[in-house]
């Protein structure tokens, strides 16, 4: 959290925004999800795993922003600097992505749809590894586009750019829905592919 409020607060902001919705996420429908999935963790809880593999890349990030721009909070700018913005872009993709996976599990297992296995859309059951709904998918985009639009009314607030550059900071919305989306959609294929699902008749599950 240090790192990421010294690089600036947009980035403080994201972090916040990404574990604060995420385990919101997770405490909807606790009944239900724990019917479905044995895995299930009351209360959101996550352990040092889990809040390493969702910040560690973009703590490794920040610092490095942290260390080329001396802690001032910059515009995304090509033209100033594109290390700046490949590192900047490089955070916003990364807890777009985590907020799209998180979201679209949490909440696509409570759809009233029947899952689809994303590799060759048959029906499977709910907590199938790699089955994806609708509702899951838009779950993903609308957390992907959280992470942009705090991104953005942040360096509204905190950053000094010109109209036209500001402008342009617009662009990150729709980009961080979609990386929220695919997030959610590399998760599925590789929980298709490498993660095994299994049912017991005894349980039920």
């Amino acid at each position: 959290m240090v790192a990421h409020t010294v690089a600036g607060y947009r980035f403080a902001g994201m972090l916040l925004v990404f574990f604060f919705t995420a385990s919101r996420a997770t405490r909807v429908g606790e009944v239900r999800k724990r019917a479905l999935d044995p895995e299930f963790k009351e209360g959101g809880q996550r352990n040092w795993k889990q809040v390493l593999s969702n910040s560690g890349i973009a703590s490794i990030l920040v610092v490095l922003i942290a260390l080329v721009t001396g802690g001032s909070d910059r515009c995304l700018d090509m033209k100033e600097s594109s290390l700046v913005t490949a590192l900047i872009g490089g955070v916003i993709g990364h807890y777009a992505c985590c907020n799209g996976d998180t979201w679209s599990s949490e909440l696509g297992i409570l759809s009233k749809a029947e899952p689809r296995i994303i590799t060759t859309f048959k029906k499977v059951r709910k907590g199938t590894n790699g089955g994806v709904t609708i509702d899951g998918l838009l779950a993903a985009a609308a957390a992907g586009f959280s992470i942009g639009l705090t991104f953005v009314l942040l360096g509204f607030l905190t950053t000094q750019c010109s109209s036209n550059v500001f402008r342009r900071q617009l662009l990150v919305i729709p980009l961080a829905t979609a990386a929220g989306l695919c997030g959610s959609l590399i998760d599925s294929m590789l929980g298709a592919t490498l993660q095994y699902s299994g049912y017991c008749s005894v349980r039920k599950k």
